[in-house]
């Protein structure tokens, strides 16, 4: 077994994979700042349903070298889980100083522990996002990803490129994760899901972007949570048939890989708002919109390399995972009347 720092731990997915590896016999050491980017108490909430036998909490900011350094010094991780991030494309537009505080210098001190301190695979949350521009689908861990459209993917695509430098210089494995469009129980509150079941409950309208003409590779919360589970003990191998002449920008001579993790499976975003309508039995009141900045209109997830290496490819289906997330939705604001 294992002793695993997770950063991010009270977060959407990082409170879900530390429940899970606490599970597995390994014991965590999780990190969170808990700022207020939405509300602490779901954090908070987060954090009290994690099992407290072998899991160790500190509330410590990545951005702050001297105490990300005595994370490492005390706690003396083997394996880091990076899930630690300033999240969200819309919000990069109001508060950009937060995402290079957060995702690029928190970042840089999260490499310089693991380099310091013999940790032996780092895994991170890079983005979907980071295929920008790209029309090519499905998007592929192999194709140039050099046009991203907000300073969110930048970041993320930052840290694609900071981790292999990394792992050039120093030897440290490194694995990026490139996550397609999370949701599930404890979801965030930013989230399309979250934001359209409080609107359709409450008797709002909610925002349609793009007119309604857009398709996402909506990805369970358990699917992304066995990913990660079992990449975890399986760091990247150098790829001895990479070609500075045809570089793969997935792969590398150096220790380093990067995965798509989503459900191979895109949805329209008018039938994702049809799942949630049956599951409420309410039809929601539509405000059509135009493509906001920083949106790309489709994504989709070409995961084989994830099933090469794991043998396992995401494959909750929109219906089972909605369904699951508004019964915990109602169950736990069950005790309010104007929701979240």
């Amino acid at each position: 077994m294992e002793k695993i720092l997770v950063t991010g731990a009270a977060g959407f997915i990082g409170s879900h994979v530390s429940s899970r590896l606490l599970k597995e016999g390994h014991t965590v050491i999780g990190i969170d700042n808990l700022n207020d980017y939405y509300d602490p108490s779901l954090k908070e909430d987060r954090l009290n349903k994690i099992d407290k036998e072998n899991f160790y909490f500190e509330k410590v900011s990545l951005e702050d070298k001297a105490e990300m350094e005595n994370v490492f010094q005390e706690h003396k991780p083997s394996i880091v889980i990076n899930l630690a991030a300033q999240a969200g494309v819309r919000y990069s537009l109001e508060n950009p100083h937060a995402y290079i505080d957060a995702n690029v210098v928190g970042f840089i001190n999260v490499l310089e522990g693991c380099r310091h301190h013999d940790i032996k695979h780092l895994i991170y949350a890079s983005s979907s996002s980071v295929y920008g521009a790209n029309t090519k689908l499905p998007f592929s861990v192999h194709d140039n990803i050099d046009h991203p459209v907000s300073l969110y993917a930048a970041t993320k695509k930052s840290n694609e490129l900071m981790a292999h430098t990394y792992s050039h210089l120093y030897n440290l494995p490194t694995t990026g994760l490139r996550f397609f469009t999370v949701y599930g129980p404890w979801g965030r509150p930013d989230m399309a899901l979250f934001l359209f079941t409080k609107a359709i409950m409450n008797g709002e309208p909610i925002k349609v972007f793009n007119n309604g003409d857009m398709m996402r590779d909506f990805t369970y919360i358990d699917d992304i949570v066995e990913s990660i589970t079992r990449l975890t003990n399986q760091p990247p191998e150098p790829n001895e048939d990479w070609s500075g002449d045809a570089p793969d920008p997935g792969t590398s001579y150096a220790s380093y890989k990067v995965y798509n993790i989503g459900n191979n499976s895109p949805v329209k975003l008018m039938d994702f708002i049809y799942e949630i309508e049956q599951k409420l039995g309410t039809e929601a009141k539509k405000e059509f919109l135009p493509l906001q900045a920083g949106d790309v209109p489709q994504t989709y997830a070409d995961v084989e390399d994830l099933f090469n290496a794991v043998n396992f490819r995401p494959q909750t289906t929109i219906k089972e995972g909605i369904n699951n997330f508004i019964d915990w939705y109602l169950d736990y604001y069950k005790e309010n009347t104007i929701h979240g």
